[in-house]
């Protein structure tokens, strides 16, 4: 794996390639897919986050707004009430990263006020692209996520990948986005239709690292480890963790996850492997 430096907001910085980084997901929100309403009070969602950073994760990823197909829009306000304790909490009570899920401009702006370190938008910095000059005046480290949604996409799975993200990465650097503030996120379960063109994006993930970037993999719990695993939603932990070592071996470098825990296990397990081959390519 390529050691890159992930510069992020506050001074921060995240070391990738040599180890593959977990980030914790926290939705504090009543209605996320498959753990809506378990975290949406501060005390909770603090407890979450405690445990979460104890199994090992790197970044803790603060949502206020399910993202699920179908969920209820709600204003930024709301949105906004939600997070923000949350952050300014995790920002107070230790060395966390803290990423906020956030597709508005202005949520991201008060956001890293609060103390966040990385904006991590599903809608690509193409919803809100002022969203892309938050990250630009505050040094904070970027998502870029793919979506098919409301839009028309191509056929080829990679070829709209592609398409997408570099719309996405010429409104970021427009924006005064440096390239090492930004992370790739080809969006499992956005508008992939099918089992099949999920699978087809993980068989050839490699492809994407001809962006450039480093590439973050979010196939937490999704809709399609259900298709092929028959498990329900909150028994998808070894599904996902199946998934997070297959895209570790084709070049994630972060892994965005509900259950920390087995995700750090067998990411090391495949970190320890990648690392017995970069020593025998040496001999």
């Amino acid at each position: 794996m390529t050691a890159r430096r992930w510069r992020l907001a506050h001074g921060r910085h995240l070391e990738l390639g040599g180890k593959a980084v977990v980030v914790g997901i926290l939705n504090v929100t009543p209605d996320s897919f498959s753990d809506g309403g378990l975290f949406d009070a501060p005390r909770t969602a603090l407890a979450q986050a405690r445990r979460m950073i104890g199994e090992g994760a790197a970044v803790v990823d603060v949502g206020g707004e399910s993202t699920r197909p179908g969920a209820a829009a709600i204003s930024a306000s709301e949105e906004q009430a939600r997070i923000l304790p949350v952050i300014e909490a995790l920002a107070r009570a230790g060395d966390v990263l803290i990423s906020v899920d956030t597709y508005r401009a202005e949520t991201a702006r008060l956001a890293v006020k609060a103390g966040a370190h990385i904006v991590n938008d599903v809608w690509g910095v193409q919803r809100e692209p002022d969203i892309a000059r938050v990250a630009a005046e505050t040094g904070a480290g970027l998502i870029i996520m793919h979506t098919g949604r409301e839009r028309q996409k191509l056929p080829d799975v990679i070829s709209d990948q592609v398409v997408f993200l570099e719309k996405s990465l010429e409104i970021a650097r427009r924006h005064g986005v440096a390239d090492d503030q930004i992370v790739l996120d080809p969006g499992f379960g956005f508008a992939k239709e099918t089992a099949e063109e999920n699978l087809d994006l993980m068989a050839r993930f490699r492809e994407l690292s001809a962006l450039g970037f480093p590439l973050m993999a979010g196939t937490s719990r999704k809709r399609f480890i259900g298709t092929v695993t028959g498990r329900d939603p909150a028994d998808r932990g070894a599904g996902t963790a199946a998934t997070s070592v297959i895209l570790r071996l084709e070049g994630a470098d972060l892994f965005r996850v509900h259950d920390v825990a087995i995700n750090v296990d067998a990411l090391a397990v495949a970190d320890a492997m990648l690392a017995r081959q970069t020593v025998g390519s040496e001999r």
